[in-house]
Parts: structure tokens; sequence; C-alpha cells
């Protein structure tokens, strides 16, 4: 047990449309595709040898049929409600399942892996889906796409579809705060800036793809998740969020927000935008009445400390409704959280792109 606790801190991670898209906005968006780790991840690593998965209950109790989908959640996932909101369809089908349709290539599919990152070596330990093969996945995706609908509309889906990246938490826990991987080379700034630069080449290679609609995620206030204030205080029950980790956050959210103009600038045709997660789930955590939330220190699942993954089973007792939770294990919002996010984003990051 103290062996698989080990493994589940170092992989940490940080119903219809709740808003109505114009019909400007679902032309002009005809595919989602999605890059990133569990925060986005709609069951990719279902279909891989990693032991980090949400391929049973209770995750997805609450997603349509009740049943798990490899969503760290119990239901959807903000790609998931952008894509309903927009008119694509109700969800985001991973691209490594084997059933996909041609229905689901043409209107977008997810590349995201949960426990990812932007440094290699966070895959290294969490054995996720590095970005790397994320971007290889998004090549084979363009040849299957091509297929379907031939090579000039390929290139005015993949032009014109709505491209969400969102990753970067466990790079912060796992070669960190947690490991002493990257802080042993680099100071917090330096390696805050070794990721930005793996971003902009990430941004790149999309780009050179044929990617051009680009939303990129901050982080949210990764020292208020249940397992982050589990590691760090010694009193179980009086815990309070890392602030130390909290603005490192919001140092690498100003970092992002003053590169994504200048990867813009570089790259022809582009709309980079930086997508800002930490304000509404900061009101979330010092509001949370406002949202219908009643707990905002534990998970739904078990004590909500340290659950998540496989330490959260359908054997594990779970809270009696986690809408009121804004985490439904130790690391993973609740859907009603992934709807709310996914609100601010229509209101706020995807106008930016058209």
């Amino acid at each position: 047990m103290a062996h698989m606790f080990l493994f589940i801190v170092l992989i940490l991670n940080l119903s219809h449309s709740m808003c109505h898209a114009t019909p400007s906005n679902a032309t002009k968006f005809p595919a989602a595709l999605i890059f990133g780790d569990s925060t986005v991840d709609s069951g990719n690593n279902d279909y891989t040898a990693i032991l980090f998965k949400a391929d049973h209950s209770p995750y997805g109790m609450n997603s349509p049929g009740g049943q798990p989908t490899g969503r760290f959640s119990d239901g959807m996932l903000v790609p998931d409600f952008l894509a309903s909101s927009l008119g694509l369809k109700e969800s985001i089908p991973p691209f490594l399942d084997p059933q996909l349709s041609d229905e689901d290539i043409k209107t977008g599919v997810n590349f995201a892996s949960a426990g990812s990152g932007f440094d290699e070596l966070t895959t290294a330990i969490s054995g996720a889906i590095p970005m790397s093969r994320q971007i290889e996945m998004f090549k084979s995706y363009i040849d299957r796409l091509k297929n379907v609908v031939g090579e000039q509309a390929a290139t005015g889906i993949v032009n014109n579809a709505l491209i969400m990246i969102s990753a970067g938490s466990n790079d912060f826990i796992i070669n960190f705060y947690d490991l002493p991987t990257r802080s042993s080379v680099y100071n917090i700034s330096g390696y805050q800036d070794f990721l930005l630069e793996k971003i902009r080449d990430i941004v790149k290679q999309i780009h050179d793809l044929g990617g051009r609609k680009i939303a990129i995620a901050g982080l949210s206030p990764i020292g208020c998740t249940p397992i982050q204030m589990t590691a760090k205080f010694s009193h179980l029950f009086d815990q309070t969020c890392v602030e130390e980790e909290n603005s490192d956050a919001v140092v690498y959210n100003t970092k992002l927000a003053e590169l994504v103009p200048q990867v813009q600038a570089s790259l022809a045709g582009s709309k980079v935008v930086y997508a800002d997660l930490y304000t509404p789930f900061s009101d979330m955590f010092k509001n949370p009445q406002t949202y219908g939330f009643e707990e905002t220190k534990r998970g739904c699942c078990g004590t909500g400390r340290v659950e998540m993954g496989p330490l959260c089973t359908a054997l594990t007792p779970l809270c009696s409704d986690p809408s009121k939770f804004i985490f439904f294990d130790a690391i993973h919002p609740t859907q009603a959280v992934y709807k709310s996010l996914s609100k601010y984003m229509i209101d706020n990051v995807l106008d930016k792109l058209l």
C-alpha cells in the first residue's frame, strides 16, 4: 500500500450544454482537438499499459449511462461541455479508442493522457503518453481525416478546429515539488521558463500540421488540491492551501499570458490565446456557495484526501452528492466544476479565437 501511495503521489495531476453557442461559432469550429493531461483526457489511458486509469467505478457515475469513461471525474470534462455547447457532439472521444467512427474523426478527438506534461521527465516517471507522442497521434488523425473527407476538406477542418492544450500541473508536482529531478538543476523561475519553451515548441508543431486556433490553459491553484494539502501539512483535518505553490502558479500563468502573443506573432495566420482557469477556480474556493459547493478541502471519494485512480474504487465510500464538492477524488474536480469552467471559457476565451 505504501508503494501504491507513492505511485499515486508521483502521478498527481491536477446533461447538455450550459450555454448555447451562436451559429457562427459552430461553423467556425468544425471540430475540437485536445492535448494535455488528466484535466482533459477522455480515456486514452484506458488503451495503454499505464496503471493510472479511470476505467472503473465510481468514475463516470454521473456521465450519460452512469458508467466509467476513462475521465477522472464523476462525469464530463471541459472539452466535452465545449463540444456540446458548440453543437459538435456531446463529448470528445479518445483517439486511441479502436471503435472511433469516421463521424467522430470529422468533428474532433482527444489526444490527452492523464499523468502527462510538457516535460519529458514527467511522463518518464508517470508512464503517460508524452506530448511528443500526442503530436504523432495528431499526425495519424490528419491522415485518417484525409481518407474520410479528402485532403482539401481535411485542411479546412484542422485550420478552423478549436485546439485546446491543458497541462503543466504534473510537471511542477512530480519534477519540482515532490522529487528533486528538476529542482536540483533549476530554481522555480528557471523551470517555469523551461516549460514555457516546451509550450512554444509544441504550439509550433501543431501550427506546422495546420492547427491555427489554439487555446492554452494556465495552471489552476494546485496548492489547493486535497492531496497537496495532505502532503504538506502535518494535521490531516486542519488543512489550508499551499500558498507557495499557488504563488508559483500565478507567476507561471503571468509568464504564459505574456508568451502567448509572442507565439501568435511568430506563426502566420494563427490565433493563440491564454485560457485563465486560475481566476474562476480561485473564486470557487473563495465563494463556494455561489456555485452550490459545500466542501472545498476534500474529495467526494473516500476520505477525500489521498484517494485517486486505483485507490478510488467501487468499494470506496462516496459522498452523497458530488455536485456539492469541488473535488471528486483527491486531485480531480467534479463535473460541476468543469461545467462552470467551460462556461467561463465560452464567455471569456472562445471569441478571441474567431
